[in-house]
């Protein structure tokens, strides 16, 4: 009876704390995505600068979408830049501007 009851709170403890892991995998994967998608974008502009960036021309430029991550291209000119991402089990939305600046 004391085993069960010790692998009860064991497994009280360390549940929540599983899960608090996974959630912060997935908000990495949703940073990830935004600052590869920024590096994407900058090789695009290179080529044309004066053009504007979607998803598909993110994907052409070696942007890889990873699994359960949206990526919003909010807006496609090299001067406001503005792409975001989220996870859809994550709890944060990443944000990259023109700069390259990541913001939570």
């Amino acid at each position: 009876m004391i085993v069960v009851a010790i692998i009860g709170i064991l497994a009280a403890i360390a549940i929540p704390q599983f899960n608090s892991y996974r959630v912060r995998g997935y908000n990495a994967t949703a940073r990830a995505d935004v600052k590869n998608a920024y590096t994407a974008a900058q090789a695009y502009f290179s080529d044309w600068p004066t053009a504007t960036v979607t998803v598909a021309r993110l994907q052409a430029s070696g942007y890889s979408q990873s699994a359960g991550v949206t990526l919003t291209v909010s807006d496609g000119t090299q001067g406001g830049l503005l792409l975001t991402s989220v996870h859809g089990s994550g709890d944060r939305t990443y944000t990259v501007d023109a700069a390259g600046q990541i913001t939570p």
